[in-house]
């Protein structure tokens, strides 16, 4: 899969099969747009291709208009956006940064900007709900008497759901957020999880008997948050157990050397002995959150800190005992 920060690239496509959103946790309803996609895609020899857009269009209006509410908590990292797209099959991504220029552009400027000049789109599809284009204010009507104008097929995918719920990104970050992992895994189609390298930290945890593998979410305001039991992908030749902290580790100093930022803290009960104290470092890994045990928790003191950890270390193993 070829990734493109904004469409002004020679690597680019001529042609494509394109589709648009913000794919913020790639769900199954996502899953299911984008095998129609490659589909469609295949028929008329092009490839196939995902426009996405960073920051997500929320975000740069909480910016503005300095409301953090108006921001969405975030399912994924771009790291983990760009990576199940490529497992869906997706030729090609645009990344395309939302600033005030974009945020400005007209509808009818959108689709000659970016759709025809831009992707060269001889298909487009988009969600029942799809809106573009300044104030929102273009719609599937425009857009398909724009094809017919322009030259490009346009179709639209009705909802898709699980159980007769209605699968959306707004629903698993209610799942998340309420702790309802099993449901998100659902409407994920795979347990909910964050990747990335693993980084050197305060190495606090290890100086109280609790090594942690930690990861940075790059989004202030992650939709999952607290304790949880984890699977750990990535280290060789195994699956490990563990049990993460995602959140800002409100027990510690704000000044420490993570200065507050989120993080995933993963220590793993039984460390393979063969990676060594360091051999963590630097690895490209995947954390599964199976389960939520309780949220955050500020403690008084280290001592209080390690009587925690030792408690939810001894919890995540009750659970996983329980599902063998």
């Amino acid at each position: 899969m070829k990734v493109f920060r904004g469409f002004h690239h020679s690597g680019i496509a001529p042609a494509c099969a394109l589709t648009i959103g913000n794919f913020d946790g790639v769900h199954r309803g996502h899953q299911a747009m984008l095998a129609l996609l490659r589909g469609e895609a295949a028929q008329r020899g092009v490839p196939s291709c995902a426009l996405t857009f960073e920051p997500h269009p929320r975000d740069y209006f909480a910016g503005v208009t300095q409301n953090a509410a108006l921001a969405p908590a975030r399912i994924a990292t771009l790291r983990d956006k760009l990576a199940d797209l490529q497992r869906c099959g997706v030729d090609q991504v645009i990344v395309l940064p939302f600033d005030a220029r974009l945020a400005a552009l007209s509808p009818q400027a959108f689709i000659d900007e970016v759709l025809v000049r831009g992707l060269g789109a001889r298909y487009v599809l988009v969600g029942d709900d799809f809106r573009f284009g300044a104030k929102r204010a273009g719609d599937y009507a425009l857009l398909d008497a724009a094809g017919t104008a322009r030259g490009f097929d346009v179709a639209r995918m009705n909802s898709y759901e699980v159980h007769g719920l209605r699968v959306s990104s707004s629903a698993v970050r209610a799942a998340l957020a309420e702790g309802r992992m099993d449901h998100a895994a659902r409407l994920l189609g795979h347990p909910y999880h964050i990747s990335g390298h693993v980084l050197h930290g305060r190495k606090l945890g290890r100086e109280l008997g609790f090594k942690t593998l930690n990861l940075r979410f790059a989004h202030w305001k992650p939709a999952a948050g607290g304790i949880f039991a984890v699977r750990v992908h990535g280290l060789p030749d195994q699956v490990l157990r563990g049990v993460a902290n995602l959140g800002v580790r409100p027990s510690l100093d704000p000044n420490d050397v993570n200065g507050g930022r989120v993080l995933l803290e993963t220590h793993c009960l039984d460390w393979p002995e063969t990676l060594g104290a360091e051999g963590g470092y630097g690895k490209l890994i995947r954390v599964e959150l199976l389960h939520k045990l309780h949220d955050e928790l500020k403690y008084d003191s280290l001592d209080a800190l390690t009587r925690g950890i030792t408690q939810d270390c001894d919890a995540a193993r009750a659970w996983f005992d329980r599902r063998i």
